[in-house]
């Protein structure tokens, strides 16, 4: 298995990775959307993404989208989406793709990343916990649909 950033030449693999990872949180299908908001988020430097590849085959990928906390003063990375085909699931994948978000934003000089996952999602759930991730149970988060 080999995990590296994506570049623009890799927009084809990753949207239907993410065309994959937007299906799984019941969203329709969009490839042409998905290729067209990756390809934006890359050419303008809004997002990092890493891409796990099985020989040479793309089979998951991870996307960090760069922020700050103002309390702290310091960077952050929110991990957005990860997601790994089902097909290749249980192979350390997930893992890899974690661990490989942490390690840039170290180098980065980040202070922490931060992701939120769906209560009912206990395979991810595990995975983070795993990892070292641990559950905010400080804070409650709101939304405001615009």
């Amino acid at each position: 298995m080999e995990i590296r950033r994506a570049t623009p030449q890799d927009i084809d693999a990753l949207a239907v990775l993410f065309d994959g990872y937007r299906q799984f949180y019941r969203q329709p299908s969009d490839l042409a959307g998905a290729r067209a908001f990756l390809g934006e988020r890359l050419a303008r430097a809004e997002s990092i993404v890493f891409l796990a590849l099985d020989g040479g085959q793309a089979v998951g990928f991870t996307q960090l989208y760069p922020s700050f906390t103002s309390a702290g003063m310091a960077r952050i990375f929110v991990l957005n989406d990860l997601f790994v085909q089902p097909d290749a699931r249980g192979r350390g994948i997930g893992t890899g793709l974690l661990r490989r978000a942490a390690e840039f934003a170290r180098v980065e000089g980040a202070v922490r990343l931060v992701l939120s996952t769906e209560k009912t999602n206990l395979t991810a759930q595990l995975l983070y916990a795993s990892e070292g991730w641990q559950r905010d149970d400080a804070f409650f988060g709101y939304t405001l649909p615009l």
